[in-house]
């Protein structure tokens, strides 16, 4: 058994959405004179590799609370979508080539490769994004949620696909995976976890694949 972190770490400087504020770690109790160390984590809810849910574009949508743990796990395949172009966008025919397989998943997780620009203004900018079609085929299929190792499921400044997505579904949209190109062309149990804010609308999560 194989067990994947697909989580970036949080940390003063990482990356995060434009416009959002980035979090801060302040040391409040530390070995000296408290004999022990806590610190104050300051952070917004769609910090780092984070999970979105329907409150996050809809009042009175489903929050982190409504979704039972069970949400949260589940038989994952990969997409992979690198030898998409910039901006280009994923189609039924990337769905197409793994059969059976996409029918059979709970999370379908999207693999454009876009994790290696983590850090740079580049990670911000023409990465792929998933067509309407695409977006309703999941709405419409029964699935727990999608994940991808992109910033957000729209281009920045859109909420077109969110909108889309969660006003035909409740369901999970996971951001900021990393390390997708190592977890193959077969089904795998995901783990999505993230901190169990009541009401919340999203949260960072420590994502974890976990291979045979």
């Amino acid at each position: 058994m194989s067990i994947i972190d697909l989580s970036h770490p949080i940390r003063e400087g990482m990356p995060v959405y434009p416009g959002t504020r980035p979090p801060t770690v302040t040391v409040v109790s530390d070995y000296e004179p408290d004999l022990f160390r806590e610190r104050l984590l300051s952070l917004c809810s769609h910090t780092g590799t984070h999970v979105d849910v329907p409150a996050h574009v809809f009042p009175g949508g489903k929050t982190l609370s409504d979704f039972p743990t069970e949400a949260l796990v589940g038989r994952a395949l990969v997409i992979d979508c690198r030898h998409l172009g910039a901006d280009a966008p994923v189609t039924m025919t990337a769905l197409s080539r793994y059969g059976d397989k996409v029918r059979a998943a709970d999370y379908l997780l999207f693999c454009f490769g876009f994790d290696r620009h983590w850090g740079s203004p580049r990670y911000f900018e023409d990465y792929p994004c998933l067509d309407l079609e695409v977006i309703d085929f999941i709405a419409k299929g029964g699935y727990k949620g999608i994940g991808l190792d992109t910033v957000s499921l729209d281009p920045v400044g859109s909420l077109e696909r969110h909108r889309r997505l969660f006003s035909q579904a409740d369901i999970l949209n996971v951001e900021n995976l990393t390390h997708l190109e190592l977890l193959g062309d077969d089904l795998f149990d995901f783990y999505c976890l993230p901190l169990p804010i009541e009401g919340g609308d999203g949260a960072p999560v420590r994502a974890v694949a976990i291979l045979p």
